[in-house]
């Protein structure tokens, strides 16, 4: 007891120490209290609080100090007195100082730093007048108010009621002081020995036991104290019940309102559960019968269908072992998705089949390596299988399977596996060919020589070009076959390509009518069904779940137009993740597993995009590339080994010739093949004949110096196959003849070469370098790629020709290599003539160079015309040595000349005899316009030196003796120049003989 009227009087207690007591509102008459507007214009008394020993908190002028100081958690981001890190106190007051400085400001800052005006804080703003507008114009209309009530309303009631209240107040505060503190705390129990004897102090008591006087009263005295405590706490709680007497018993009334209203409303709730009770057992429980047998019926339906499922899906491993023993890789890989996607919409959660997902998982993967095992071992045996087979295509059906499952897969790298098998098969494939070919050569024993490469530099050319013929046509074969296979891969690309892009626009069309499916409204029964087989809370939500069961069967009809693939594929996008099952129709569930029938799949979420699909198609043609490179690559092997020891490079121009065209044979037919230009192979023969040109050419320049060196400038005859030769090239064929013409033997061989109407006196040498430069247009013929550097040779030999024979003619280099007396005027005649030949055929051969150059190549023509004026120079050098030959020859006789008898003079008769001597040796050498060119300028030497003669003998043309006898001889002399052949026209002008300079 004492414990309630201590918290009843602590409560009270607080009160009185809270705000003044709120009184009900005069103009309202629903009860509700309110404070007063302006408490600081009334006054009360202050109210001491009852003494307390424990410490309370700070109270009064120190809390309100306390609460106005910095928050550290309101004023974190703002400066704070807590973040001043000097204590200027502390700073004055240095205990380790012997006295206090007087000087510590001014000794550092200076003197008028105590007096300097302090500089207002950044960070506290500066408040003015017009801070407090907003605030005054909000508050003026209520003050204004305030201030008209307070004049007219009195509070003189007011004042007297509040006083009444608080010395009411104040006398119960005094009298509840008078109670110890001890009895007003929450902990209160006389059980706690402290608090028994706090209340009991046994010190007022005889310890000993016995009674006197003294402790009687003092336990009387403790006891009208404590009966005085109690009637102070009950008179208390009188007071307070009084003061609350009204809202008391408005609370009882209320509640008795409450109780009447109470079971009003039980006994209406038990009329109309009564009522319900019939309905339900007059008109639903029949209904709800029915209802609840069709919906059994419908779940043993589907459990039928579930059940028919699982064992189609128990006989799925079987089936796939049955497909994968004939390499029925596609089918199986489609049973495999069926299963797992059906497993995942349709029999999710079903214990018996916890492992299968995972079995089939493994089962899939093992496939994936035994598609990529037999497709290896299938590329193995296409490509090594022999090449006289007539079928191109091994297993066709088991090769479009076996790249149908891998692009499935997304094994996109089978045709890395391909390329590998290609390379090893190219390389057995030149094994196989040595291996045959040196079989059949006795001479060579593999048995000492294991080497490919060194039983090859052992056969003879014939064998090995043999060799090497039949390693082309084995790759040729080797090609066509790759190109069979990949266009095989290729097309089942394409159609899975085409496959994607059909199935796309096909599932484009389903869901463009499943947007129309969702608003089809439910009927009453589906309504009622979706009531009864609900679990959730709310009704609402069942018919929500019937409708987009509705929607979802509706769209599995639409899309089973489509196809069940395409279905089950749009199934798995649709709430396959749900531990409970999916809503699909069991009519889709049958359609997906039929007895007998094939398993649907969502093969086109699996297959490749059309990026990736065309990234195949792209490397599937580069892999016939490939194969064109690598059959190259391998026949470059076989040349090189060949050419390892100089063997080619020893060949002579017409088997090189055969190399070239089978090389150029091979390379333009890999090219038909494969669409590609490989440069490999062309490399290799484009370095071979660099070689072979060189030693080509170094050989023909070696045997025309020998020729030269040789060759004593004497006319040759020319024989009839020389003849042959030159009129072929006078009919356009630039080319060696391939053989000899019929009869041939019998004819004679000529004296002169003739060429366009001309007759030629040559040297044989002369002959040979014409045969030597057709071999060379031969050689281009026959290698349209070393016309170049075939040019460049050949320009070579011209100008070595040309230097030479300068050398040993007009250099009289001939008297000491072969041994000649002297160098004659036939000599130099045949050397011109010679000359003149090779100029005549220089356009020829320059237009034959001229169609086997690229246009960007006609700059090397230029040598020819180089070679044309070193070669003109040559002719004209001979044509003044000649000249000089007589000029010598006037100059020596004719500066003996006397003009006396006898006449014709002997000086006349020596110089008619030289005449004749040159005309007889040049007639048969030169044409006859180039003779009488050659007379006419070596008659106007003649006449140049007998005019100076003339002149230094004072001979005139006065009609003198001495002028007459001038004339005899002048007219002897043009006899008998007249009378040499082909100079009987030729114009003398003697006459020029007696003209003075004027």
């Amino acid at each position: 007891m004492l414990a309630s009227v201590e918290r009843c009087t602590n409560a009270m207690a607080s009160s009185h120490s809270s705000s003044p007591v709120p009184h009900p509102s005069s103009g309202g008459s629903e009860g509700i209290f309110r404070k007063d507007r302006d408490p600081s214009s009334r006054h009360y008394r202050p109210v001491h609080s009852l003494p307390d020993v424990c410490p309370k908190e700070p109270t009064g002028e120190a809390a309100r100090v306390l609460c106005e100081g910095p928050s550290v958690v309101a004023d974190q981001h703002r400066w704070t007195v807590y973040n001043s890190k000097v204590n200027l106190p502390a700073a004055l007051n240095d205990p380790r100082l012997a006295k206090r400085e007087s000087d510590f400001f001014t000794k550092t800052w200076g003197l008028d730093f105590a007096e300097t005006e302090v500089m207002p804080s950044f960070y506290l703003p500066n408040i003015t007048k017009e801070h407090f507008g907003p605030y005054l114009q909000e508050t003026a209309q209520r003050e204004k108010i305030h201030e008209r009530c307070k004049s007219i309303c009195s509070n003189k009631d007011e004042m007297d009621a509040v006083s009444s209240i608080t010395n009411n107040h104040d006398k119960s505060r005094t009298e509840l002081e008078q109670v110890p503190k001890i009895f007003m705390k929450p902990d209160f129990a006389l059980d706690d020995p402290t608090t028994f004897n706090a209340v009991l102090p046994w010190s007022h008591f005889n310890s000993a036991g016995g009674k006197s006087s003294r402790d009687m009263a003092s336990s009387r005295l403790l006891q009208e104290k404590l009966s005085h405590y109690l009637d102070v706490v009950e008179v208390s709680i009188a007071r307070q019940i009084s003061l609350r007497s009204e809202a008391f018993f408005h609370a009882m009334s209320s509640q008795h309102e409450l109780q009447d209203r109470l079971t009003e409303t039980a006994r209406a709730v038990a009329v109309l559960r009564g009522r319900a009770a019939a309905i339900e057992r007059i008109m639903c429980e029949g209904p709800l019968r029915a209802l609840r047998q069709a919906l059994t019926r419908s779940n043993c339906a589907r459990l039928h269908n579930k059940l028919k499922l699982m064992a189609a899906v128990h006989q799925s491993q079987p089936t796939v072992q049955l497909l994968l023993s004939t390499s029925e890789f596609v089918g199986a890989l489609e049973l495999i998705a069926t299963t797992k996607e059906v497993l995942q919409l349709e029999l999710q959660g079903i214990h018996s089949f916890r492992h299968l997902g995972s079995q089939l998982c493994e089962m899939e993967k093992l496939i994936d390596k035994m598609m990529v095992g037999d497709f290896s071992m299938y590329s193995r045996s296409d490509l090594n299988r022999s090449l006289e087979d007539d079928g191109l295509v091994m297993e066709k059906d088991r090769l479009e399977s076996l790249v149908f499952g891998l692009l499935r897969q997304r094994k996109l790298n089978f045709l890395d596996i391909y390329s590998d098998e290609m390379i090893l098969a190219a390389k057995s494939i030149v094994t196989q060919s040595v291996v045959d070919s040196v079989s059949q050569i006795e001479e060579i024993d593999t048995d000492i020589v294991t080497k490919l490469a060194d039983q090859m530099r052992l056969m003879t050319f014939p064998q090995w070009f043999e060799l090497l013929k039949s390693v082309f046509e084995n790759f040729i074969l080797f090609l066509k076959r790759i190109k069979v296979t990949l266009s095989v891969v290729r097309n089942v690309v394409l159609e899975a390509l085409d496959s994607n892009q059909k199935s796309r626009l096909l599932e484009r069309a389903a869901v463009g009518g499943l947007t129309e499916a969702p608003g089809t409204p439910l009927n009453q029964e589906e309504a009622e069904l979706a009531y009864l087989t609900h679990e959730g809370l709310f009704i609402s939500d069942a018919l929500n779940d019937a409708q987009l069961h509705l929607g979802a069967s509706t769209g599995q009809e639409q899309s089973s137009t489509v196809g069940p693939r395409q279905a089950l594929s749009r199934m798995d996008g649709c709430g396959s993740d749900s531990a409970s099952g999916t809503t699909e129709s069991s009519t889709s569930r049958e359609h997906a597993f039929q007895p007998g029938g094939a398993a649907i799949s969502s093969s086109e979420d699996l297959m490749p995009s059309d990026l990736e699909l065309g990234r195949v198609a792209n490397n599937i043609q580069e892999l016939l590339y490939t194969a064109s490179d690598v059959s190259h690559d391998r026949c470059v092997k076989v040349l090189m080994a060949r050419a390892k020891d100089g063997s080619l490079e020893r060949l002579s121009s017409a088997e090189f010739v055969f190399l070239s065209q089978a090389v150029e044979g091979f390379v333009r037919d890999t090219e038909k093949l494969c669409c590609r230009r490989s440069v490999s192979l062309r490399g290799a023969l484009q370095s071979q004949a660099n070689r072979f040109v060189h030693r080509f050419h170094e050989e023909r320049k070696t045997k025309l110096s020998l020729l030269l060196d040789n060759e004593r400038w004497k006319q040759a005859e020319v024989p009839a196959e020389f003849q042959d030769l030159v009129n072929s090239i006078a009919d356009g064929r630039i080319t060696l003849p391939d053989r000899k013409p019929q009869g041939t033997e019998e004819r004679k061989p000529s004296d002169y070469l003739h060429i366009d109407g001309q007759k030629y006196a040559v040297v044989g040498t002369v002959l040979l370098l014409i045969r030597i430069f057709l071999e060379y247009c031969q050689c281009v013929n026959d290698i349209p790629s070393i016309s170049t550097d075939m040019l460049t040779r050949l320009s070579d030999l011209l100008k070595h020709f040309n230097s030479r024979s300068c050398q040993l003619v007009l250099g009289a280099g001939a008297l000491q290599v072969v041994g000649l007396k002297t160098i004659t005027t036939k000599n130099l005649a045949l050397a011109s003539r010679c000359l003149q030949l090779v100029v005549h055929y220089i356009p020829v051969i320059r237009a034959h160079f001229e169609t086997k150059l690229a246009p960007k190549q006609y700059s090397v023509l230029r040598h020819f015309d180089h070679i044309t004026k070193d070669y003109n120079d040559h002719i004209a050098e001979i044509s003044a040595k000649l000249m000089a030959i007589m000029d010598s020859l006037f100059e020596k006789v004719l500066s003996k000349y006397e003009v006396k008898a006898p006449m014709p003079s002997a000086c006349f008769r020596n110089v008619c005899k030289q005449m004749a001597k040159m005309h007889e040796a040049l007639y048969e050498l030169l044409p006859e316009e180039q003779a009488q060119m050659l007379f006419l300028r070596i008659n106007a030497s003649f006449k140049m030196h007998l005019k100076r003669q003339l002149a230094r003998l004072g001979v005139h043309h006065d009609g003198g003796p001495q002028h007459g006898l001038v004339t005899v001889d002048v007219a002897f002399y043009t006899e008998n120049v007249q009378s040499l052949r082909a100079l009987e026209m030729l114009d003398l002008n003697m006459a020029e003989i007696w003209e003075q300079k004027r």
